[in-house]
């Protein structure tokens, strides 16, 4: 029973990780900051629900260094 559910987890994260990939979160050109890589992370794991409507966005306030 546990290998079943390891594998719905992996094929789920693969899927999340191919649905990143067609939205161009992996590309060279693509500037990080915590913004993207939330977005990305968050596109991931909410996996197949990406192909039903779900498009995950994460606003990041960091707080800046004191001068």
């Amino acid at each position: 029973m546990k290998s079943i559910i390891a594998l719905l987890v992996v094929a789920w994260l693969v899927i999340g990780a191919v649905a990143a990939f067609q939205r161009g979160y992996f590309g060279d050109d693509r500037d990080v900051s915590c913004k993207t890589a939330a977005d990305t992370a968050l596109t991931v794991v909410a996996g197949p629900l990406n192909y039903v409507g779900v498009n995950p966005k994460v606003k990041c306030n960091v707080p800046e260094p004191s001068k």
